[in-house]
């Protein structure tokens, strides 16, 4: 009988454990369609680089903030060749003069199979204040892939006055 209770019991933890996650996934996915279509509102020649690129991750909402030492962090979907095949989280730890908050949206998209195969595997490591480009119109047309990998953001909100040194990092997971 004892053994019948924690089974039943295992099943309804897991069961809302995953309820929750698949929630959370779900409101992630929605968040990154509302950004992608903010992001090709901003500059519809955006749309060329997610037709052709092997692979992106959008990350809809991604909080950051810093005071001497800094992070931040978002959870986002991943897209190979346009279909969604996961979700993905990045970090980012910075050090240097900082002070302040900031929401914003990114996206960074992979040039062909050996940078996205790097992302997958957690091989991924960029100093985004070096590599990113602010999202504007026609701002796509001229921005370059940097070894297989291209990032724009959008601010959302916030105020953050930066000269940091710091990287992200990014974890993949599947369905």
């Amino acid at each position: 009988m004892k053994k019948l209770a924690i089974t039943l019991v295992f099943l309804l933890l897991t069961g809302f454990v995953f309820s929750q996650t698949d929630k959370k996934d779900k409101q992630i996915f929605e968040d990154a369609m509302e950004a992608k279509s903010e992001f090709l509102e901003d500059d519809p020649g955006m749309s060329e680089l997610f037709n052709s690129s092997y692979g992106y991750i959008i990350l809809p909402n991604v909080g950051k903030g810093g005071l001497g030492v800094g992070g931040a962090a978002g959870n986002g979907v991943a897209y190979e060749h346009g279909k969604h095949i996961g979700y993905a989280r990045m970090t980012q730890v910075t050090i240097g003069f900082q002070a302040g908050g900031q929401a914003y949206s990114e996206i960074v998209f992979f040039e062909d199979k050996e940078a996205w195969e790097r992302f997958k595997n957690g091989k991924i490591e960029m100093a985004a204040q070096v590599s990113a480009v602010a999202a504007a119109a026609g701002a796509s047309a001229d921005a370059k892939y940097v070894d297989g990998v291209m990032v724009f953001t959008r601010t959302k909100g916030g105020l953050m006055y930066e000269a940091s040194v710091g990287g992200q990092q990014f974890k993949f997971r599947d369905f």
